[in-house]
Order: C-alpha cells, then sequence, then structure tokens
C-alpha cells in the first residue's frame, strides 16, 4: 500500500442539505494567499484566476453535458465546505522525488442535480473536478472546459490532424489572439506564456473510464474542450490497429456515481516551477498494488533504432541468436538490466506466442538470466488485446516486461484499455512500456508497473527530432510524467547535418547534449537506444549514460527558461547528477551548487562540448575537478548543446 504521513483538515462552513444557498460569488486561494479563483454562480459555473493582483484567465467557465441534462448550467448551490490538505507521499516509483509534497487549499460545491464541483488550489497551481452521485449508468455528451485569456498570450501546442494520433507532432507556437476556431486542435499538455512573464500549463489528471481531453481554439482569445466519442464498432485495419465502424453520440458511458478526471493548471513566473510539478502524481488516485517491491525499474539496451546492424562482428547481424546475445553481453558488461526485443522478434506481429525462426527466445532468456540482463517483448495493442493470456505466458517464461505499440487513440474504449493491461500485467509482475500512447494522467500512479510512455516525438524521429523542439519537452510533456524518448546516439550531428538512416541512425544534438539527455528527462526505462558498436568505441561516454539512475531521492531544477534551456540536479543516495541541454543557441550558463553538504570537498566528472561541437557535434571534453557547496559552476554550451556531469 501507498505509505503516507498526512494531515487532512475539512472544515464546514455551510451545509444546508435540500435548501439553497444565496452565495453568488466565492473566493479560494493557495495556501501562501498568492494564488486565488474567484467563483461566480450565475448561469453557468465561471471562474478566474489571480496571481497576487495579476488576472491571468478571465471569467472561464466549465459544465458537463449528460443525456438529459446540463450539470453547471443555471447552477444552485446546496453546500460548500472549504478545507486543506498537508501530506507527504512516498512515492512508489520514485521518477523525480522520493518524498512527494502535496499542500493545497480545497473548496467542494454541492450543487442541485446530484452532482458537485471540487477545487484545490496550491502555490503554484490549481484543479477542479466534476463528482457525480446519480443512480446507474450516465451518458456524458460533452464536457466544457472553456478558459479565456485577458491579454494576447504565447500558447505552445501539439496538433494532430485527427483523434487518430499517435501523439508525435512537434510543437506549434502561436498568439492566442491569431489561434482560430478553424486551425488544428491540441492535444494536452498545452503550455501557455502570459503577457506578465506567468507561465501555465494545462493538462489532466486521475483519468479513468473517460476519455483524454483535447484543446482548441474558441475563435475569441480563448480555448475549450473537445473529445473522441465513444466507439461502438470495429473492424479490420492490418495487423496494429482496428478501424472504427461506428461511433456513439456520446463521448462516456459510465457510472453515475464517480469522481471525474482532475483538469489542471500550473501557474508560475518561474519557469523551474513548471518542469519541477508533479501534479499528476499528486492529484491521481493511490496505488492499487498492495507489493510493488518487484518492479525494478532501468536502463534498456534497444535493436530496433539502428535495425541490429551490428559491424565489426564475426557473425550475420540481425534479428537472430548471435545478436541478441551481443546485446545480453552489452548489456551486462555495463550493468544495464533489460534489453529489448522489439519488432522483428516474432514470426508473424500477430502471434506473441511464436518466435521468428532464427530465435531460440528460452534460450535468450537463460543466456540473460545468467548475467543478470532480462528481455522486454515488443507487441501491438491488437495483438496483446487478441491475446490476453499472453501476460501469464510471458511471466511463466521469464519476460521482464512488455513494450505495447500503435495504440494512436484515446477514447473511452482505448483508456480503459491501458489500465485492463496494467492490471493484467501488475497481476503477472511485469512491467509496460506504452508506444504509441497519449500522455501520463494518473495510470503510472495506480499502477506503478506502468515505467513509460512514448506520445512524443523523440530520437526514434531521426531528422525530424532538433534540439530546438525538444527543448519544450521538460516544461510540456515530461512534466506531466515519465517519457519514452530513447536517447544516446553515439552518432551525434548537428540538425542540418543529420542524415539518419537504418544502417546509420544519428541523433541530433552534440554528444554531450545526447548525455544529458539521460539525466534531464524522466522515464522509468530509459532505452539506450544505439549501435553497441558505437557503445563500445565511446567507452568513456558509455560508462557513465550506463551508471546514471532511473529513480531518484531528489530533483531541483537549477535554471530553466522555456524553449531556451534547462539545468536539473537529481539525486540518487549520494550521488547528485547535473544535465543541461539548450535549443539552437549556444550559451553560457552559471548556477550554485548550494545544495551540497556543507564542509565537505566532493569530485564533479563532468563532459562538455568541445571546442568546435558547434560544427562537429562529436566533439566533447571529458573533465574533473572538486566542487563543494559554494561552487559556482560554469556551463558553456554551444547550439544545440549540452553539458552532463556526476558529483560524488
Amino acid at each position: 500500500m501507498t505509505h503516507k504521513h498526512f494531515k487532512i483538515i475539512l472544515v464546514t462552513l455551510l451545509c444546508l442539505c435540500g435548501k439553497e444557498i444565496s452565495a453568488k460569488k466565492i473566493e479560494v486561494q493557495s495556501p501562501d494567499g498568492k494564488l486565488k479563483v474567484n467563483i461566480e454562480l450565475k448561469d453557468k459555473i465561471y471562474y478566474s484566476i489571480y496571481s497576487g493582483k495579476d488576472l491571468l484567465l478571465d471569467n472561464c467557465s466549465l459544465s458537463m453535458i449528460l443525456n438529459n441534462e446540463v450539470l453547471g448550467e443555471q447552477p444552485k448551490l446546496q453546500a460548500m465546505k472549504r478545507g486543506k490538505i498537508d501530506e507527504s507521499i512516498k512515492r512508489e516509483i520514485p521518477l523525480k522525488n522520493a518524498i512527494v509534497e502535496n499542500h493545497c487549499n480545497t473548496l467542494y460545491l454541492k450543487m442541485r442535480g446530484n452532482y458537485a464541483i471540487e477545487f484545490r488550489v496550491f502555490n503554484k497551481g490549481l484543479a477542479y473536478r466534476f463528482i457525480t452521485n446519480k443512480k446507474g449508468e450516465i451518458e456524458i455528451m460533452g464536457e466544457n472546459f472553456a478558459i479565456h485569456f485577458p491579454a494576447d498570450y504565447l500558447a505552445h501546442l501539439s496538433q494532430p490532424d485527427g483523434f487518430k494520433t499517435s501523439y508525435e507532432y512537434p510543437y506549434t507556437h502561436v498568439r492566442t489572439k491569431d489561434y482560430k476556431h478553424t486551425d488544428r486542435m491540441s492535444y494536452l499538455p498545452v503550455l501557455l506564456e502570459t503577457d506578465k512573464q506567468y507561465k501555465i500549463l494545462i493538462s489532466e489528471a486521475d483519468l479513468q473510464d473517460y476519455p483524454c481531453m483535447f484543446l482548441q481554439s474558441t475563435g475569441n482569445n480563448g480555448m475549450q474542450s473537445l473529445f473522441p466519442k465513444c466507439p461502438l464498432e470495429f473492424g479490420e485495419d492490418g495487423d496494429r490497429s482496428l478501424k472504427i465502424l461506428k461511433e456513439a453520440d456520446y463521448i462516456a458511458k459510465t457510472s453515475g456515481k464517480r469522481n471525474f478526471p482532475w483538469r489542471f493548471f500550473v501557474i508560475s513566473d518561474n519557469d523551474k516551477d513548471i518542469v519541477a510539478n508533479e501534479m499528476v502524481y499528486i492529484l491521481s488516485s493511490p496505488c492499487e498494488l498492495e507489493d510493488y517491491s518487484w518492479i525494478k525499474p532501468g536502463q534498456v539496451s534497444w535493436e530496433w533504432w539502428h535495425d541490429a546492424r551490428l559491424y565489426g562482428v564475426d557473425f550475420r547481424s540481425g534479428y537472430n541468436m548471435d545478436s541478441y546475445k551481443y546485446y545480453i553481453d552489452f548489456a551486462s558488461t555495463f550493468g544495464i538490466p533489460y534489453i529489448i526485443m522489439d519488432e522483428g522478434w516474432a514470426k508473424s506481429t500477430r502471434d506473441p506466442f511464436t518466435p521468428n525462426p532464427t530465435i531460440d527466445l528460452q534460450e535468450l532468456i537463460k543466456y540473460g538470466r545468467e548475467r543478470n540482463v532480462k528481455i522486454v517483448l515488443w507487441l501491438t495493442w491488437l495483438t496483446v488485446e487478441n491475446h490476453f493470456d499472453l501476460f501469464k505466458t510471458f511471466a511463466d517464461w521469464g519476460i521482464a516486461g512488455v513494450k505495447i505499440d500503435f495504440m494512436d487513440r484515446s477514447d473511452q474504449w482505448m483508456v480503459n484499455y491501458y489500465e485492463r493491461v496494467a492490471k493484467e500485467a501488475a497481476k503477472h509482475k511485469l512491467f509496460v512500456d506504452f508506444h504509441g500512447s497519449f500522455k501520463p494522467a494518473g495510470l503510472e500512479r495506480r499502477y506503478p508497473n506502468v515505467l513509460s510512455y512514448e506520445g512524443v516525438l523523440g530520437m526514434e524521429q531521426g531528422g525530424n527530432c532538433k534540439p530546438e523542439n525538444s527543448i519544450y519537452l521538460p516544461f510540456m510533456r515530461n512534466a506531466v510524467g515519465p517519457m519514452d524518448f530513447t536517447p544516446g546516439s553515439m552518432f551525434s550531428a548537428q540538425p542540418e547535418d543529420n542524415r539518419s538512416t537504418r544502417a546509420n541512425a544519428m541523433g541530433s544534438g552534440t554528444r554531450a547534449y545526447q548525455m544529458a539527455l539521460f539525466i534531464v528527462f524522466e522515464s522509468g526505462l530509459q532505452m539506450l537506444a544505439d549501435n553497441p558498436v558505437y557503445y563500445y568505441r565511446e567507452r568513456p561516454c558509455t560508462e557513465f549514460i550506463a551508471n546514471v539512475p532511473v529513480v531518484w531521492d531528489e530533483t531541483r531544477v537549477l535554471d530553466a527558461k522555456v524553449g531556451e534551456y534547462v539545468v536539473i540536479a537529481r539525486r540518487n543516495k549520494d550521488k547528485w547528477f547535473i544535465g543541461a541541454i539548450t535549443n539552437d543557441t549556444g550559451r553560457t550558463i552559471e548556477v550554485n551548487l548550494d545544495f551540497l553538504p556543507e564542509n565537505k570537498k566532493l569530485h564533479l566528472t563532468y563532459f562538455e562540448d568541445g571546442i568546435n561541437a558547434d560544427r562537429q557535434a562529436m566533439d566533447y571534453k571529458k573533465k574533473a575537478t572538486e566542487v563543494t557547496n559554494s561552487t559556482k559552476l560554469t556551463m558553456k554550451l554551444v547550439r544545440n548543446g549540452g553539458w552532463a556531469g556526476r558529483i560524488e
């Protein structure tokens, strides 16, 4: 069970059962008093958000449309409760911090019609959700999350062509007054830069039995929600998907007694707070596993990115025994606990039980076990759906986990599929890495065997994956949960020189940049994407990378500016790791190491951009020095560059 030390105080200010309360304006503040939400009950439920005297979101509204009524329309308040939450949560899989602080003021508004709205206001953000108390099942026709901007903001979006998407679009950057109702929608998270230096990150948490929310322009300097409809009938569509033949007129059919997903805003005038937030974890339902001690996050060697095209070896490379033994030996040499056998390991993508004839899977499992390396198997989601007994079989074989791919949807049916997979995998003590997936939204807290999600324009996309886009990931995609970016290119290139092919896969950004990604990006299953041949050749870099943990006791964002750069320090036991990356502009960054222990000299080993790294991205320098908590550390990053260090 989740271990907590907490204090929750609930104060009933007004509770007049069966009667209406005349309150029209209600205010709730953050614990420090800086953030404030003003709520007005008129023809709808309206709210505005202030930081101090600065109006950040104005005249926003919320409602939920059922098949026979609209919750939030002509609202009648029956009871109101205020409270506080003050708790420290020991996180099951500490991808950012071992202890997560949850400190907020709460407001519960019970409305006539057997529903309520709950607000939680934190020092660095706020959230609200619908709660219904209705008999039987209800049909949700839509939900209206509508926000309005009091000035012209800059919106950072990721805009697919429709609801069927792999969530791998590059970020677009548009002024909110120029964002038209006819423009493409965006999936979450969305990041806003206000006219007063505040940043607002928008996403959702505790997503269960409900579709993901998307946002589109209202056409009037605002945004509103939209949702995929619930599919009712499917047809064949190849080996890794199903075609939706019939949709319901509702977005969800669900229990009438339930809490709905949180809609949240992380808000700060300091960009570091956006990166550091843990809002999804705080707002999501607790862990449902009584025992999660068997879940072992870690790094993994991956063959797909470079198509298993080994060279300089005395065997024919490919998806065969000799090659996979080579990957296992590589992982064992550097203490990497897993290898992934991606598409190509099985005879057919439709059959999860019959390996490629060139593979003796049982022998590979045994070979890996003798070398402390376990195997992860890739599957399409459709194969998993058609063979749900594979979890038991894989567990019996000794497989550690599964990478499930090509979901490419986020309707209610598919959201429930993720949960069914996580639950069944946990039952048989397997972990899960979701690819072709929507962003994290709370399932990974309930089932911490969900170690990572893709849903990102990562290095898999070759030359289309550029540091000028990836620099937004710590502030957006990775700010809501673990992210399978697949870093680690040793064949590093400046973007204009990236000629990535399957035989010679390349990663944009300097060598030091690629190394820093292992510290900057969070993932419970962090891939070493490149060819082991290169990792052996670049041994100093590999030894550093392979010793970067994936779980952390403490994370500190030392410096950050949206779209430009970020510097993150993470502690695992008594070692600190620092990673810095920049966009396509070189810069010098100075950070204080005042978080280190006092009166103690520590050893810093670091990798920085070489003098020619702006022209030849593989140029780097490895250096070492002594540091203390009074040291001011100067990092020089070239364009698309990075810095990576370890303090011990």
